[in-house]
């Protein structure tokens, strides 16, 4: 648990856990507390640069739609009236749409950008696949103090379990594409034209893509992208994917390495650091989808596992 996490726990315990008690203990066991959702400091990621902006000691209080009416209001009044209370506690308006009392419809809703029915545990395909990485990352981050109903964390839960396997294969072709095309073909291309700029853009796309399909093999939404690198060093256990990656984001493309050289699709020009940096990261995720059952080949094109890729689809309805 990071150290914002626990400073609002120590909050909740010793000052919020007190007023539902007193002021609302016939709905306490309704009221689920913790602290999830948009910043820094629900991701661990907070430091002393993110604390110049939206920072404060607060949580997060998540009641059901037919609560809001019967005593959610005033349990709003009553919690922002302690904040105000607290010394030193100045919430800017921001941070505190972000948390006190919220109905977990609303606060799914608002987040994943859909409207979410909180009591049907499931979302339809279509909205499973125009969810983006992030906003899942930030529906589920954080942690629940208390929960007793489990309305709250039921659905969290339905979100951590992944994507369904259709909805997940269709995401790593996606990304698989684009690594391929952006830096198995055409990052060569732009450089035998000598147009770097188009080369460079080429080398973003493809190391996007790279960490979007590491995060795809480890089953982990990735955070927003100023975090996806941070959160993509935790998960890396033996630390050469991370390393690959960093290296890739600061490789400059070789002009020189490809002078005299004519384009050829089938060619490897060895001599730019960027072309080694792309085989090797291929290489390592031909092994993540191997491990997972998805592809049989061990192929480094990556391009060549999707029709395997798309079989497992069908296979898979």
């Amino acid at each position: 648990m990071n150290e914002q996490i626990e400073n609002s726990l120590r909050f909740y315990e010793n000052h919020v856990a007190e007023l539902i008690h007193q002021a609302f203990s016939p709905y306490e066991h309704r009221i689920a507390v913790g602290l999830v959702g948009e910043g820094a400091d629900c991701f661990g990621f907070d430091d002393f640069i993110s604390r110049d902006h939206d920072f404060g000691t607060g949580v997060c209080l998540w009641i059901r739609d037919e609560d809001m009416a019967l005593f959610g209001h005033d349990l709003d009044d009553a919690y922002n009236d302690l904040i105000d209370r607290m010394p030193g506690n100045h919430l800017t308006t921001r941070l505190r749409e972000r948390r006190g009392v919220m109905t977990i419809s609303d606060f799914y809703s608002k987040i994943l950008g859909i409207p979410c029915d909180t009591t049907i545990l499931q979302l339809t395909d279509e909205q499973w696949r125009n969810l983006d990485h992030s906003c899942l990352a930030t529906a589920t981050n954080g942690a629940v103090f208390r929960d007793d109903a489990g309305a709250f964390t039921a659905y969290r839960k339905m979100l951590l379990d992944y994507y369904p396997d259709r909805i997940w294969r269709i995401r790593i072709i996606n990304e698989i594409h684009k690594f391929s095309a952006a830096l198995q073909v055409n990052y060569a291309r732009c450089m035998s034209r000598q147009d770097e700029v188009a080369a460079r853009l080429c080398q973003i796309h493809g190391l996007e893509a790279a960490m979007q399909l590491f995060f795809l093999m480890k089953r982990t939404y990735p955070p927003y992208y100023k975090w996806t690198y941070r959160k993509l060093q935790e998960l890396d256990g033996n630390g050469f994917f991370s390393k690959w990656v960093k290296e890739l984001s600061q490789a400059q493309p070789d002009a020189g390495a490809w002078e005299g050289k004519a384009y050829r699709p089938q060619y490897l020009n060895l001599s730019d650091r960027i072309v080694v940096l792309a085989e090797r990261l291929a290489e390592e995720l031909v092994k993540m989808l191997q491990s997972h059952g998805l592809i049989s080949g061990s192929d480094p094109y990556l391009e060549n596992h999707i029709d395997e890729l798309m079989q497992g689809i069908s296979h898979n309805p």
